[in-house]
């Protein structure tokens, strides 16, 4: 079917991506749009869901904008996770903002359920260690203000606005916190503890099927079907395909997921979370750490010295940190550590600093974090990377030197599009299980930095995190067991 077309539709964080594949898997036509994120206080981070939707469709039109529309033959989406919205369920009118996923307003919530002895529940039945970050309080708190409101993550607003149906994608839900990830199905208990009546929660769909046919809301899109669904971190490490075996995902964007497949049913060590990277229709269960701040840092620093990211890689590129790290605690630390209430800070500072050393700094935030993740996951045989600041060579290197790790970056770029365009072009016939007939390449850096060097960098790093804790006591190590067998969601 060389004339058959897919559309990939990435809804991210800082703008929307739309791609459109033919038969062979090459990409024929790129757009984007971008969104705008509020931050109207301190710890709040907001976004628009009129916004997000104007922006898929603007999008879109500039991607089929002289397309004969009669050769898309499917839809596939990925999307931004953990962020939450309300919406009346008659009119479909949002309510209020959509809470990003680093907002941190709903943080009394999780300091209630966490004093009244609750945390190891929530652990153990969804996955995921109490934190702000997932969607089940934010989704509380726009609750108490929206009783009777349809809630749901960014997908389901998506589903919700362009097909009239209130639905969510499995890998989505396995991020709220609301989902018992053994079974695939919302969970009593922790609807209980939130206070989240299921009624308004959407319907739990897999991950790939008839998912509805867009109506005339969606604009240049009315009529098209949705094939396939996917979180945007799982859409990357669908996309890797078999390279994912004995790797993990690395996509460095505003904030950095690390991702790797599990063929057991145990997560070793809890500081990473257990999550369910797709259902196909049977769960697919993976080990994931989430860093709110990689992306983010460097054009943080960026603005803080007026300079933009290029030239924050630039300077980075030519000079050492001679000592200086860069904690981004701008909103707690997320894995491994799991502190929402940790703080950023710049340590290590001298009469001697200036931008390039800070520039150096923020880049190997980045990497540090990175190989924290990997270092609780157990052994990892390379990493994949992707993402936007995968680009920067100086980044993929400074990641090798200090995982000790070989990184493999793929060439090409949109890859959480392209994995949502692979499995919409699947369910539609396009092609097999295999994937398209363009399989990725990469660009290979391997460690140059000796072991105690790398040591002793780490070490400082450590030591660095430290002082910006708020709490010493770390996640259990004790494994969790999941049942081998995945679960049928037709």
């Amino acid at each position: 079917m060389p004339d058959a077309l897919v559309l990939a539709i990435d809804q991210g964080t800082s703008s929307t991506k739309c791609l459109l594949v033919d038969g062979t898997g090459l990409v024929v036509r790129a757009a984007t749009a971008p969104v705008a994120i509020h931050y109207p206080q301190p710890g709040w981070v907001e976004q628009d869901a009129a916004d997000i939707l104007d922006s898929v469709l603007i999008a879109a039109a500039r991607c089929l904008d002289g397309i004969d529309r009669d050769a898309v033959i499917a839809v596939g989406f990925s999307t931004q996770r953990e962020s939450a919205l309300a919406w009346d369920p008659v009119t479909g009118k949002p309510t209020g903002p959509v809470l990003g996923w680093q907002d941190q307003r709903s943080r009394p919530i999780c300091d209630g359920l966490r004093e009244a002895g609750h945390a190891g529940t929530i652990r153990e039945i969804s996955g995921l260690p109490l934190d702000p970050m997932f969607s089940a309080a934010k989704i509380r708190w726009l609750l108490d203000r929206s009783p009777g409101a349809a809630v749901g993550t960014v997908d389901a607003w998506l589903l919700a606005a362009l097909t009239g149906a209130h639905q969510i994608e499995i890998g989505n839900a396995s991020r709220t916190q609301l989902l018992d990830v053994r079974t695939g199905t919302w969970s009593a208990d922790l609807l209980g503890l939130f206070g989240v009546s299921e009624q308004a929660l959407p319907a739990l769909t897999p991950s790939v099927g008839d998912l509805g046919r867009i109506g005339d809301q969606g604009g240049v899109l009315a009529g098209l079907p949705v094939r396939a669904v996917l979180g945007d971190s799982h859409a990357a490490l669908y996309a890797h395909g078999t390279q994912a075996s004995g790797g993990a995902k690395v996509t460095y964007g505003t904030g950095t997921s690390v991702m790797a497949l599990l063929d057991g049913t145990t997560v070793d060590d809890t500081a990473v979370c257990l999550t369910i990277a797709w259902g196909d229709p049977g769960l697919r269960l993976a080990a994931e750490g989430n860093i709110r701040s990689s992306g983010a840092t460097i054009a943080w620093l960026g603005e803080l010295l007026g300079l933009n990211p290029g030239r924050i890689a630039e300077l980075a590129a030519d000079a050492g940190s001679d000592g200086v790290h860069l904690v981004p605690g701008f909103g707690g630390l997320a894995a491994p550590w799991w502190d929402d209430a940790a703080v950023g800070l710049i340590s290590g500072l001298t009469l001697g600093t200036r931008a390039p050393q800070l520039a150096r700094a923020a880049l190997e935030s980045v990497a540090h974090q990175v190989t924290d993740v990997v270092d609780a996951m157990g052994p990892v045989r390379h990493l994949l990377a992707d993402g936007g600041a995968s680009a920067n060579d100086t980044l993929m290197q400074i990641q090798a030197d200090l995982s000790g790790i070989p990184v493999r970056r793929a060439r090409a770029g949109n890859l959480s599009a392209l994995g949502a365009a692979h499995l919409a072009g699947r369910e539609a016939g396009l092609w097999g299980d295999a994937g398209s007939t363009r399989p990725l390449t990469y660009d290979d850096f391997t460690p140059r930095l000796d072991a105690g060097t790398a040591d002793a960098h780490r070490s400082a790093w450590r030591a660095a995190v430290n002082r910006a804790l708020t709490t010493t006591t770390m996640p259990s190590n004790q494994p969790m067991s999941l049942p081998n067998k995945g679960v049928d969601l037709t």
